[in-house]
């Protein structure tokens, strides 16, 4: 057992060790402003990655909202063109290795071992007392840096972990180009409480001389970007969303409105990356009124877990009972909050010109409605305590309102994902009657605050919420209730509030 726990043979123990980094203080603490960010420089040198960083041609890519889907387009695009990507990405939602994607796919358990104790021995043996171990962000930062050099990627998309400035990814001294993505109030406790001080934080990516794109910012964060953009000789271009015309009628790989903003701000990051490493003559986005053809084929394609997703539950019969199908959205600021219940409302309503849960779902026709059918939506949802549920909730039942999807229960559940532990599903807990539900009761009384309005005059038993002790729990409580339901009725389900949450359901209801 000893020789397993050196050369780490297992992929349990690999995520023990990665558990040990996670530090146990709060990620709000104030003490982690910067938290000494030159040590990334010291890890990068007993890595022996400094050459290989410079090397590196990246994009790297900030923001509040869409950040992952920017990265994701970006990376799909740069593939359609035949290059090799490596794809850099947070949280995970079942497995760490979905952080690490190579030409799009994620990294192998064998390939991720053999990286893992590469880097993690080596700083086990190089590190002291001055320069302790990295955090656990940090050291994913430093194997994706490994794994990117190692396996010879052309383009290496890295999406920022948290602000910008003082992130692990920010080792990266000269990158090809930079994007930041639509700015909001998320992270406040650590990034400041304005939306200009967040700005601030999120331009701290901005190289001199490097190119940066942007989205249409409120103008408190537009004034902050411009003014860093012109301190560093930065050109910042802000573009506008992408229209259907541009896409020569396909969809995008990503649902959603929102999504032709992200992808627009992909496109300008790709195309520069094409012309300045690739050599590839890209006309510019003003010269052409329809995309060319392997830009289209990348933003179809393009796939990310646990956003606007729309999965049936794989465990269930249901010849003779109901249908249970979950839409997955791992919205967490009041702002995507609401492109998360306009997406949830058109989505149950069938509304194809916004609507495809149909591709999702492999070309069955889970998630829509027939005229015949008895529809129930009902709401799953758990946030982060550091994020204030008067917001989140009032936005996501008001916007689902003014569509006229009103949700017949919501269910509110614990995270199964321990913050201090990195877990495969075996590690997942069946129902801890010790849990402590504090938070989640202060969520349905938020909830049951919003809904009393709607009360009057109604059966005041049918509006409910409730909360369970565990999230199997309360699946099984949405298995039995489909199984004593009609074959006619169809429960939609909305997960929401924490990515954590999306992938602990993914985890319960996929095969």
């Amino acid at each position: 057992m000893a020789a397993a726990s050196v050369t780490g043979d297992s992929y349990e123990e690999a995520l023990a060790a990665l558990s040990s980094l996670i530090t146990k203080r709060s990620r709000a603490d104030k003490s982690n402003k910067g938290d000494r960010f030159e040590l990334v420089f010291d890890y990068l040198k007993l890595l022996d990655l400094e050459e290989d960083i410079l090397k590196m041609k990246v994009i790297h890519v900030a923001g509040t909202k869409g950040k992952g889907s920017t990265c994701a387009f970006t990376e799909s695009i740069l593939r359609s063109y035949g290059f090799r990507t490596g794809l850099f990405t947070s949280p995970h939602l079942i497995d760490v290795r979905e952080r690490f994607r190579l030409d799009g796919k994620d990294i192998s358990e064998e390939k991720f071992l053999v990286y893992f104790w590469w880097c993690y021995n080596r700083l086990k043996e190089r590190t002291n007392e001055e320069i302790p171990m990295p955090t656990y962000f940090r050291f994913l930062a430093l194997l994706a840096f490994k794994i990117f050099a190692a396996e010879e990627v052309d383009a290496a998309i890295l999406e920022v972990g948290l602000g910008g400035k003082f992130d692990a990814t920010n080792a990266v001294q000269k990158p090809v180009v930079c994007g930041i993505s639509s700015l909001g109030y998320d992270h406040m406790e650590i990034l400041g409480d304005t939306l200009g001080k967040i700005a601030g934080e999120k331009a701290g990516i901005f190289k001199p001389g490097v190119p940066a794109f942007t989205v249409p910012q409120p103008d408190e964060a537009m004034r902050v970007l411009e003014e860093k953009a012109s301190e560093l000789d930065v050109n910042l271009e802000v573009v506008q969303p992408l229209t259907a015309r541009q896409l020569s009628g396909q969809k995008l790989g990503l649902d959603g409105e929102h999504q032709y903003l992200n992808a627009r701000l992909a496109v300008s990051l790709a195309s520069t990356w094409l012309q300045q490493i690739g050599n590839l003559e890209v006309p510019t986005l003003t010269q052409m009124s329809i995309l060319p053809e392997k830009f289209i084929k990348g933003l179809a394609t393009t796939s990310l877990q646990g956003r606007a997703q729309v999965v049936p539950d794989q465990f269930i019969e249901t010849r003779t009972s109901g249908d249970l199908v979950f839409y997955l959205d791992g919205a967490h600021s009041p702002e995507s909050m609401d492109v998360c219940a306009k997406w949830f409302s058109l989505a149950v309503k069938g509304d194809n010109k916004s609507e495809r849960s149909e591709h999702l779902v492999n070309g069955s026709s889970h998630g829509k409605c027939s005229g015949e059918e008895n529809c129930q939506q009902i709401l799953l949802f758990n946030c982060m305590s550091v994020r204030d549920p008067n917001l989140l909730l009032p936005h996501l039942r008001n916007t689902c309102a003014n569509y006229g999807v009103h949700f017949k229960k919501a269910l509110f559940v614990p995270n199964m994902s321990v913050y201090h532990k990195v877990g495969t599903t075996a590690d997942l807990p069946e129902d801890d009657p010790h849990v402590d539900l504090s938070w989640q009761l202060t969520l349905q009384k938020v909830w049951e605050r919003l809904v009393h309005n709607e009360r009057e005059g109604e059966d005041s038993e049918s509006i409910k919420s409730e909360v369970f002790t565990s999230l199997p729990m309360a699946i099984k409580w949405l298995r039995d209730s489909v199984h004593e339901s009609s074959s006619t009725t169809r429960f939609q389900v909305l997960v929401t509030g924490s990515l954590h949450l999306v992938g602990d359901v993914l985890r319960l209801i996929r095969k």
